[in-house]
Formats: structure tokens, C-alpha cells, sequence
């Protein structure tokens, strides 16, 4: 039994000297050291050595495991090392080659210009406020001077979760929700996501960004509306740029107004973007309806308010001359790259 297991050892350290790969060296430790290697056939035969015996020939049986596992480890140390140098060798980097160029996204077209409207209205002494895209019924029309059945809803087709849920179809459903707050005065701008069951095309999508604005305070007047939507204008489009204010109805605010703005293009000698008008129409205004201050808790003989609202989109599309929203959603690199 000893003489085999000195046979074993020997021949077992000759092939781990002269493995040249990881892969062979662990096919010979499967061969000796595994289930079914030679040294576990050896302990399969201890049954048949006597009694006396199986001490010593255990202890040959360890000695040979211990040599070839310490062989084994020391050889695939090597082959390791070996391995690594030739990667090494192999992955050299040429530091006079040019550096790889990393293409790093960069702002959207409609983050450019929310980013612009904030800080105009921000220089003005204006908080920019945030609120939920799924909303209630009420806040999204009931507290904004639209009851069930009103005419005006057939102008909105809504998205509806429930009879009293919905996806929100303006962000002036936010100032509803500041004015219940009472902390007067109120200088904000909603920007956000709303949603109508609108079909796709150049000019129209289900889903668009609306950026509403709201003041309340004592003595505010149409005049502060307009003196401060001509300066928003002169800020985004121009210096040079002029308002024109056209009386029109909303719900929620009386007076209303929408607002034109002289083409920046054509200084208003008429062109393609303002179809030879002069104006391209921006936005629409008011003064904010005293049955809405009333149902938010304010009172209307002591605080009167004006309330804006312009598409996010609109602005970014004359801003930067885009013939078609479409182009804003499809995530086309050639396009975007062009901000």
C-alpha cells in the first residue's frame, strides 16, 4: 500500500510540474483529489488493511493528499502570475493615441426653456411650485369655476381614473391647492405634465407640458397682468418684442384675455412664422374669478389676483423654430443634438 501511494505522489507531482495551463491543472486535481480520484479509491481499500495498519496507511494516504495539494496551489500560483504579465503585455496602453470621446447627453429642448421661464419669473420674486398629475375632479375643474356639466369640460376630453379621479388636464389645478394653503400673498408658476385625450400631430399630443402662473395680493390690477407678461416677453423674445392683449373667455378668471406677441422674427413685417400677421399668439390670462378666491377661502372684497398659463411646448417650438411637437418626443439624436 505504501509503495502505491509513493507511486501515486510521484506520478501525480510530475503531471502538476508539467501542466502549462489553470485548466489542466484542475482536470489533475479532479483526478487525484476528487470523488472518484486515485487517493479516494485508495481510502475505498482501507476496509481490507488490518486493523492495526489502517493508522499508518492513513497517514500515508495524508501525506500524499497534503503534497499534492501544496503542489497544486504552488503551480497554479505560478500560471497565475504567468497569465497576468502576458494580459499585462498584451492590454499595453499607448498614451500617444487620442483619448476616446465620450458622448455625454445634454439638456431637452423643453428643459432649456422651462429653465429660462423659471428664471425670469424667479428674477421677478416668483416660487416655482409642483403638484400631482393624478388629481381630483374638484381641484382640476369644480374649484376653478367648472361644475359638472359645464360646457367648458366638453373642451378638455379628460383622461378619468375614476368618476372623481383623473389625469390632470391643466397645472392650474396646483394654485388651487396653494390658494386653500392661505399663505397670501401668492407669486408662483406651476410648470408640469398634463394630459388630454388629444390625437397626435404637428401641433397636438396627448401628453404636453403646461407652465401656469398666479398672483395674489391686495390691489393687484389687469395692469400688473400686463406689465408683467410684457416683461416675460421682452426677456424670452427680445427687448424690442410688443403684447397685444385680445378679450377672450375662461372660466376661472373675468376679465380674460389672450396675449399675442409682435413676431421675433419679423419684427411684425409679417413672415412664415407669424402666417404675415405680425403677432404670434402666446398665451392666455386674467383676472382671477372672485367665486374661485371664495371657494379656495379667500376673500375677494380684500384680495384680488391675475393668473396666466402658456404651453411649455409652444414656447419651445417658436423659441427654436420647430415646425413639428412630434419631433420632441421621438428622442431622434439628430435632432436633439442640435441644442
Amino acid at each position: 500500500m505504501k509503495e502505491r501511494l509513493e507511486k501515486l505522489q510521484a506520478e501525480a507531482l510530475q503531471k502538476i510540474s508539467d501542466a502549462k495551463a489553470l485548466d489542466k491543472l484542475n482536470d489533475i486535481r479532479v483526478a487525484y483529489l476528487g470523488k472518484k480520484g486515485e487517493l479516494t479509491e485508495v481510502l475505498k481499500g482501507m476496509k481490507d488493511v488490518a486493523k492495526e495498519d489502517r493508522p499508518k496507511v492513513g497517514q500515508f494516504v495524508n501525506d500524499a493528499r497534503k503534497a499534492i495539494e501544496d503542489k497544486l496551489d504552488e503551480v497554479k500560483k505560478q500560471l497565475e502570475a504567468q497569465a497576468l504579465e502576458l494580459k499585462l503585455e498584451e492590454e499595453v496602453i499607448d498614451v500617444t493615441l487620442p483619448a476616446k470621446k465620450n458622448n455625454v447627453g445634454h439638456r431637452h429642448p423643453n428643459t432649456i426653456a422651462l429653465e429660462e421661464v423659471e428664471r425670469i419669473f424667479v428674477g421677478m420674486g416668483y416660487e416655482v411650485v409642483e403638484g400631482p398629475e393624478v388629481e381630483y375632479d374638484y381641484y382640476n375643474f369644480e374649484a376653478l369655476n367648472i361644475p359638472a356639466n359645464h360646457p367648458a369640460k366638453d373642451e378638455q376630453d379628460t383622461f378619468y381614473v375614476t368618476d372623481k379621479i383623473l389625469l390632470r388636464t391643466q397645472t392650474s389645478s396646483v394654485q388651487v391647492h396653494e390658494m386653500e394653503k392661505g399663505n397670501l400673498p401668492i407669486r408662483m408658476i406651476s410648470p408640469g405634465r398634463v394630459f388630454r385625450a388629444d390625437e397626435v400631430d404637428a401641433t397636438h399630443s396627448p401628453s404636453f407640458h403646461q407652465i401656469e402662473g398666479l398672483v395674489i395680493d391686495k390691489d393687484v390690477t389687469f395692469a400688473d397682468l400686463k406689465g408683467t407678461l410684457a416683461q416675460f416677453a421682452k426677456e424670452l423674445f427680445g427687448e424690442d418684442t410688443k403684447v397685444k392683449f385680445r378679450p377672450h373667455h375662461f372660466p376661472f378668471t373675468e376679465p380674460s384675455a389672450e396675449v399675442d406677441v409682435s413676431c421675433f422674427k419679423c419684427h411684425g413685417k409679417g413672415c412664415r412664422m407669424c402666417k404675415g400677421s405680425g403677432w404670434i399668439e402666446i398665451l392666455g390670462c386674467g383676472m382671477v374669478h372672485p367665486h374661485v378666491l371664495e371657494m379656495s377661502g379667500i376673500d375677494p372684497n380684500e384680495y384680488k389676483g391675475f393668473a396666466f398659463g402658456v404651453g411649455l411646448e409652444r414656447i419651445a417650438l417658436l423659441k427654436y423654430e420647430i415646425d413639428d411637437m412630434r419631433l420632441m418626443y421621438e428622442n431622434d439624436e439628430r435632432f436633439l443634438k442640435q441644442f
